[in-house]
């Protein structure tokens, strides 16, 4: 398989393994000491970046993660990879709409290991969203 496909491959394995709940598939998508700037939160290492998923998109009945229009870039055994995404989220029975849904893109930069390519930075550039917000807000007590 070419680098570029290859590349292509492990931003949608991301979105395979966010929708499937399968958080721990995100090993196969990230390197161990990956880095990541999701919605303003930093995570370093791949467990952060597990934990910060794994609580966001848990606490919804159903999502959906679309990414497209990739523009790879590689240099021996490095790239960067910018894809579009949209992504829809849905939890039934709050005040003002079941779904909220977010645009945007991902930055990445990826690296050639001994299993594949895998993500050492990634960044999501959120530019618009719709429908109701209160479907993402995090729960507040402790």
């Amino acid at each position: 398989m070419d680098d570029h496909q290859a590349i292509v491959d492990v931003t949608i394995a991301y979105t395979w393994a966010l929708d499937t709940k399968n958080f721990q598939g995100l090993r196969d998508v990230f390197a161990a000491d990956a880095t990541a700037t999701l919605r303003g939160v930093e995570c370093e290492g791949i467990d952060a970046i597990i934990d910060r998923i794994g609580g966001a998109i848990s606490r919804f009945d159903a999502t959906q993660h679309i990414v497209s229009n990739h523009q790879v870039v590689v240099s021996g055994d490095e790239a960067t990879c910018r894809c579009q995404l949209q992504s829809q989220h849905v939890k039934h029975g709050v005040d003002g709409g079941d779904t909220f849904m977010i645009g945007g893109y991902y930055d990445d930069r990826l690296a050639r290991t001994a299993d594949g390519w895998r993500i050492t930075h990634r960044a999501l550039a959120q530019t618009w969203t719709t429908g109701n917000p209160a479907i993402a807000a995090r729960p507040t007590g402790g």
